[in-house]
């Protein structure tokens, strides 16, 4: 499929051409960026700046290739396959870079400072302390530490409430994400709230993870798991009802299994959308292809997010603006997805409701003030 990258996003006119943006809301862009916002689902993994990278690079004496070839190893290019398999390997690269503790640490409020520019007022970054630990065997409780340490820096610094999810992967062992899921617990009160499934979900199944997950759970941590992006839908009715799933990362294979369906509309769960993300991936075959709209009709807890903002080019705004100017998701139910991002944060009820209610009127004063412009 022939494609382009405007201004960092990937955009679809049909089937299988991609246009442009500019020129079609004149009005409307600024709106994007300005709107308050909720993120629930962005890996820190994926959020190296391309700039610190070179940085990183320069100060600790890595051999690496010309500009243009390293963003070519990290960031998803216009001329790539849109493969599972080719967006994973930017992480091949990327893990090179966590080297020391206060790298990971400077990553992580580089990651809070980028999501504060964007408007972004609350933050759940997920991270994998196996994958931060691997550059130079750190040990597992250090890493999540520092990563801590950074968050409450740059919540502190930036002013984005920030709440951390410890990540495992499917095909690593289940002592390791044992291991994770227990220092998780130990560090509830440092704002890790959540533990979450991640990695190869067409060749690694969850089920070996069930009464882990469950036991997390029953412990105090929220639950999150990818499910139905790379597998079949089926996997999203596992993940809710054997691994206790309060969210849904992707779910957007959700229409081939009824029975995921019925169960998530029962449940309340929440999905954790990232269109980019699952073009680029190859979830989807383009933009038009996408079932957020159907997901929205259904009335399924959608909340839109970037999932890895480094490695695709984008922003947060960037992806309201997609959906609003390529899918036709009105100003209206952009707001709707916002404060369903905004109940659906693993916070208390109280905390909950609270943020609902800042961000519906934040939300609303900006838009009253740009209709009037």
């Amino acid at each position: 499929m022939e494609n382009q990258l405007i201004k960092g996003n990937v955009v679809a006119g049909d089937e299988n051409k991609m246009k442009p943006l500019e020129g079609q809301m004149s009005a409307l862009p600024d709106l994007f960026q300005a709107i308050p916002k909720v993120e629930l689902h962005r890996h820190l993994e994926g959020s190296l700046r391309f700039e610190t990278l070179r940085e990183l690079a320069r100060i600790h004496g890595l051999n690496l290739p010309p500009t243009a070839q390293l963003r070519e190893m990290v960031q998803i290019g216009p001329n790539e396959p849109m493969t599972f398999v080719n967006f994973l390997s930017k992480f091949s690269t990327l893990r090179l870079f966590y080297r020391t503790p206060e790298i990971i640490s400077r990553i992580t409020q580089e990651a809070i400072a980028d999501a504060a520019q964007d408007n972004v007022r609350y933050l759940e970054l997920r991270f994998t302390p196996v994958a931060l630990s691997k550059s130079q065997d750190f040990p597992l409780a250090e890493v999540m530490d520092w990563v801590i340490e950074g968050a409450k820096i740059g919540e502190k610094k930036y002013g984005v409430t920030t709440r951390l999810i410890a990540s495992v992967n499917r095909h690593e062992s289940l002592a390791l994400a044992a291991q994770v899921a227990y220092l998780a617990q130990e560090r509830i009160s440092q704002g890790i709230v959540g533990l979450d499934l991640a990695g190869n979900e067409a060749d690694f199944h969850a089920e070996t993870f069930a009464k882990l997950f469950q036991s997390a759970h029953e412990k105090g941590l929220h639950i999150t798991v990818h499910a139905g992006e790379w597998g079949p839908g089926d996997n999203i009715y596992h993940a809710i009802e054997h691994l206790r799933a309060e969210r849904i990362g992707h779910g957007i294979r959700v229409f081939e299994s009824q029975p995921a369906l019925d169960l998530a509309k029962r449940s309340g769960t929440a999905f954790e959308v990232c269109v980019t993300s699952n073009y680029q991936s190859g979830a989807v075959s383009s933009l038009s292809a996408h079932p957020l709209p159907k997901m929205i009709e259904e009335d399924l807890a959608v909340t839109i997010n970037t999932d890895d903002p480094s490695i695709s080019q984008i922003t947060l705004s960037d992806e309201y603006r997609l959906v609003h100017q390529q899918m036709g998701i009105g100003t209206s139910e952009l707001r709707r997805r916002i404060l369903a991002a905004a109940r659906s944060a693993f916070l208390d009820s109280t905390e909950n409701m609270q943020l609902v209610k800042r961000i519906g009127q934040e939300f609303d004063t900006v838009l009253a003030a740009h209709s009037k412009v």
